[in-house]
């Protein structure tokens, strides 16, 4: 597959130099399985496969960019073509740039050859397996709306003009699950999902049992009044969090004035317990591989150390307006999109306490299991109010559900809030987090 990417690639290249341009190819090869299961019955079997092809070209300063999934040689000269026309009704701007030279990159062993041989018959008793722990765990589980089992691989080219090439393959699996639990009129929802690099690693077992667990403890809970309380936040929320902290620390947001931490590098911006990382040299983490969505090499990027901001987060584009290089997150969803600045593996360093001494300190707290209405924050000025449930912390240990509630407050404080960080590192897609505890947070209930 590399050698017919490869080859595309040296077509648009090859053009592009005739015509006395720079352009750039990005080439993808995807392919996915997805299986569903309810019931103990596979519902949904689907697989899907794709190649494609982006081209970007800058003229003069003007950007052009086309794609297409014909990699015949009459329909890349035809995209090239397009991209070159479209080029000359955009606006010239000095920052738009391609990665110069030839990287070197680091190596990574991102592709487990044992997701390709394990059989179907296989992953689907996965997917079952989960349903039927997740049943077993408590007589209360009484839906299963689904469960199933996914992987994905996919092989990456990237070449431009400046003589740039990499290329590079990887994959990856998980396993899913959410169900309902029931206690008389009551009803609660528990869900669980888990990716790993290799599929040796996937726990169906684990994943069925947690999300029973998330269902059972939330039944029969009620509302508690509205106090500032202590606050222990799962590694599951803290990462909603990291994902509005994200753009914080996108350079594109910074440069649009849209950063809640804009010109603040080298100041303290959070608790002396918090370190962030974004990390695509992490080989154990999704989104690790050895270049980004423009072939700039992978680097481990220490975002936040001890509090203090180190870093903002760039690609090509905004690197070059910022006059610094490019830390390599130019994130790319697919050929049919241009770079833009992206997380890799953006994890928050874990602590040293475990979750149970964290809680067995708190005389009165809440314990947040869900977070709702994220998308609602304000990542300029940092205020929040979201729609939260959980569990009442008395005397250091958790006792009763509680839901109906809002947590608020506001990002400068709440990361700034953070007392003490739990030894349970946990990853959610490519997000990590451990267990948090805050000082306090305002919680509105009755």
């Amino acid at each position: 597959m590399e050698n017919l990417l490869s080859a595309a690639g040296e077509r648009v290249i090859n053009s592009a130099r005739k015509k006395g341009i720079e352009a750039e190819a990005f080439l993808l090869h995807d392919k996915e399985l997805s299986i569903e299961i309810i019931d103990g019955r596979m519902d949904t079997l689907k697989e899907a496969e794709e190649t494609g092809l982006g081209i970007r070209v800058i003229n003069d300063g003007k950007l052009g960019f086309v794609y297409t999934s014909d990699l015949s040689a009459y329909a890349i000269e035809e995209a090239l073509d397009h991209a070159l026309s479209i080029s000359r009704y955009t606006v010239a701007d000095q920052h738009n740039q391609l990665p110069e030279g030839n990287f070197a990159y680091p190596v990574m062993d991102l592709y487990d050859d044992n997701i390709i041989s394990t059989s179907l018959e296989a992953k689907i008793e996965m997917a079952r397996q989960i349903e039927r722990v997740a049943r077993s765990c408590d007589s209360r589980v009484r839906i299963i709306e689904r469960a199933g089992y996914n992987d994905n691989e996919f092989t990456a080219v990237i070449m431009n003009t400046h003589g740039l090439y990499a290329s590079g393959r990887a994959n990856s699996c998980g396993l899913y699950i959410f169900l309902v639990a029931q206690e008389g009129n009551d009803a609660q929802n528990g869900f669980s999902f888990s990716s790993k690099k290799c599929i040796r690693d996937l726990q169906p077992e684990a994943v069925g049992k947690e999300a029973a667990r998330r269902a059972v403890r939330s039944l029969n809970a009620r509302s508690i009044n509205s106090a500032q309380l202590p606050c222990i936040l799962e590694p599951y929320v803290v990462t909603k969090f990291l994902g509005l902290l994200a753009q914080s620390v996108d350079a594109g947001a910074v440069q649009k004035g849209k950063s809640l931490w804009g010109e603040q590098t080298g100041q303290l911006v959070a608790s002396e317990h918090f370190s962030l990382l974004d990390d695509a040299t992490y080989a154990q983490g999704i989104a690790a591989f050895p270049f980004d969505g423009e072939g700039v090499p992978a680097r481990r990027n220490i975002v936040i150390k001890d509090g203090v901001l180190q870093t903002f987060l760039y690609d090509s584009y905004t690197a070059g307006k910022a006059g610094v290089e490019s830390t390599g997150n130019g994130h790319r969803g697919s050929f049919r999109s241009l770079p833009s600045v992206g997380t890799s593996n953006f994890m928050l360093q874990a602590g040293c306490e475990s979750p149970e001494k964290l809680i067995s300190e708190i005389e009165k707290g809440f314990y947040v299991t869900e977070i709702m209405g994220m998308h609602t924050a304000n990542p300029i000025s940092g205020d929040f109010s979201l729609g939260a449930s959980g569990l009442m912390i008395e005397n250091g240990m958790l006792t009763y559900p509680v839901r109906g509630v809002t947590v608020a407050g506001n990002m400068v404080n709440f990361f700034k809030d953070i007392e003490t960080l739990g030894n349970d590192l946990c990853f959610f897609g490519s997000r990590a987090a451990p267990t948090v505890r805050l000082r306090s947070m305002s919680i509105a209930g009755e």
